[in-house]
């Protein structure tokens, strides 16, 4: 009886210990996110499974081509997958179908090349608009299809690390993890 009491012991000590290292990594270091829609098509498709680096963030910040998940502005219980395309304290305008950030238009290879932008409520076509201290403008590339920072306004993030400060986003999106045949490093998007 001792012997089995042992044995139950063990195992449950195992899966107490398995159960916090769990909860450490989903809590402070990785967390899996189900793209919902196609705002991010044909980049990222729906219902795949995406794991988030939520880490990273506390000692970068966000650069400009990078995909986050970020609580939605619009409802704080959805988490929302976009593009960074502008950073705090630099302009962005819409215009003809392209964006510019500072003036420039914004080279962006990951998207078919007869892709337009169209304006929305808050970005109008030709108004430089200026992304303020500690805000980001993120985009779906699915530009046809996107509620984002063209309707809805900039993300803010006072600090990056969304589990030491402010901030609405929760991290990057570094893995496509499902379904298997889908599975893929989410690549970088490169910049001229």
């Amino acid at each position: 009886m001792k012997k089995l009491l042992a044995i139950f012991f063990d195992i449950v000590e195992t899966l107490v210990v398995a159960a916090s290292v769990f909860v450490v990594v989903y809590v402070f270091l990785l967390q899996p996110h189900q793209v919902v829609g196609s705002s991010m098509f044909p980049n990222f498709h729906d219902k795949e499974y995406i794991l988030t680096d939520k880490i990273s963030y506390c000692f970068a910040l966000p650069k400009r081509g990078e995909i986050v998940v970020f609580k939605s502005p619009e409802d704080s219980e959805k988490d929302f997958i976009k593009r960074v395309i502008a950073l705090p304290n630099e302009t962005i305008k819409i215009e003809h179908g392209k964006v510019f950030v500072n003036g420039t238009a914004l080279p962006e290879d990951y998207l078919d090349p007869d892709i337009i932008t169209p304006p929305g409520k808050f970005l109008n076509e030709g108004t430089e608009v200026k992304v303020p201290a500690n805000s980001y403008a993120v985009f779906g590339d699915n530009r046809l299809n996107s509620s984002d920072s063209r309707t809805w306004g900039f993300i803010e993030a006072s600090r990056a690390c969304g589990f030491f400060g402010t901030s609405s986003i929760i991290g990057k999106a570094i893995l496509v993890y499902w379904p298997p045949k889908q599975a893929k490093l989410v690549p970088q998007a490169r910049y001229r």
